[in-house]
């Protein structure tokens, strides 16, 4: 009890630190961008949401050409994943309303379409989701790599075109990769119970 109390009255002087360091990074990271990757940024925020529902999509339709049940059940391991994160992310956004940062700091340059609350960071949290069901699924290094180089370089993007904070992205991550995690140990308990 003692411990949580004390986590409660630190808790504002520990928040107001990382808000600090929070917004200070994001400044470093969008005042000082280079410009002329705006384009490949915004190309690459954008392809979040179609790469990490199309991918399952593709998987399973794959999986019924060639009558794979294995790469369907992946597939639909994967879209669980992602479903999940998505979920997660939506529920947090509307419980915590943290407004965006260039709306709070006018000096933020929003480069990109950022719609609701800002944290945690729901294209993020689809990437990272994405990356880490899909390494699950074929542990590999050769897809490993290239899905979380990918999905970092997202979360990146996020804060470059100044639609998030750092704390969003990472959370955003942590939403993800969670979310697949806990679908894999689901996955595992529902083909472990005997069938009737």
């Amino acid at each position: 009890m003692k411990k949580i109390l004390l986590i409660l009255l630190l808790f504002p002087v520990f928040s107001g630190y990382s808000q600090n360091i929070d917004i200070k990074l994001l400044r470093d990271i969008n005042l000082n961008r280079n410009e002329h990757l705006d384009g490949f940024f915004r190309g690459l925020t954008n392809s979040a949401s179609p790469v990490a529902y199309g991918t399952p999509v593709i998987l399973f339709g794959i999986g019924l050409l060639k009558k794979d049940s294995g790469l369907k059940q992946n597939a639909l391991y994967v879209g669980a994943s992602v479903i999940t994160a998505s979920v997660v992310s939506t529920i947090l956004k509307n419980s915590i309303k943290r407004t965006r940062p260039f709306t709070t700091y006018p000096d933020i340059e929003k480069v990109t379409s950022g719609g609701s609350y800002s944290f945690p960071s729901g294209h993020t949290s689809d990437a990272f989701s994405l990356a880490t069901s899909v390494a699950i699924a074929y542990p590999k290094w050769y897809i490993i790599a290239p899905a979380f180089l990918w999905a970092g370089a997202v979360g990146y993007s996020r804060m470059d075109l100044g639609v998030h904070y750092p704390s969003d992205v990472l959370m955003g991550a942590i939403t993800g990769a969670g979310s697949a995690f806990l679908c894999y140990k689901a996955q595992r308990w529902l083909n472990k119970r005997p069938r009737k």
